[in-house]
């Protein structure tokens, strides 16, 4: 059995191959993300390709990618065929990057939530050293730093 690169499969089998609920192909579509053509009978087809970017949707949504980012990237990517090796390493470097800004995001976060919520406020000396007068007070209550 030979696979045609052009064969169309059904919603069902999109569904079953990549795991993600049909609902959710429906959403993508909405979204742009993913393409399907019709037949004559109104029902959905998608092109063997579009497996390669719902599974990226996958990794990304895993990675914690948003969606609108990922439109951002697809819009990068040929809709009508496969995406080439250095189509999908372009795609790659842009989420290291990405994924890397989150990582120093995460790693200030935790170095104030550590600092923060490690003295568990008890300490006067230091809490007045990071909001001397009660500076924050005029921003509300709770956490202001983080």
């Amino acid at each position: 059995m030979s696979l045609d690169p052009k064969d169309l499969l059904s919603v069902g089998e999109v569904s079953r191959r990549t795991g993600v609920a049909v609902s959710a192909l429906h959403y993508y579509e909405q979204l742009g993300l993913i393409a399907s053509t019709r037949t004559s009978g109104n029902q959905r087809r998608y092109e063997r390709h579009m497996l390669r970017r719902i599974s990226l949707i996958v990794v990304a949504k895993r990675l914690g990618i948003p969606l609108a980012d990922v439109g951002t990237v697809f819009e990068t990517l040929p809709a009508d065929r496969m995406p080439s090796i250095r189509d999908w390493q372009r795609v790659s470097k842009l989420w290291r990057v990405q994924l890397e800004d989150q990582r120093k995001r995460i790693e200030r976060l935790e170095h104030e939530l550590t600092g923060c919520i490690g003295c568990g406020c008890l300490s006067m000396k230091a809490c007045y050293l990071l909001n001397p007068e009660d500076q924050l007070a005029v921003e509300g209550s709770g956490p202001n730093r983080l």
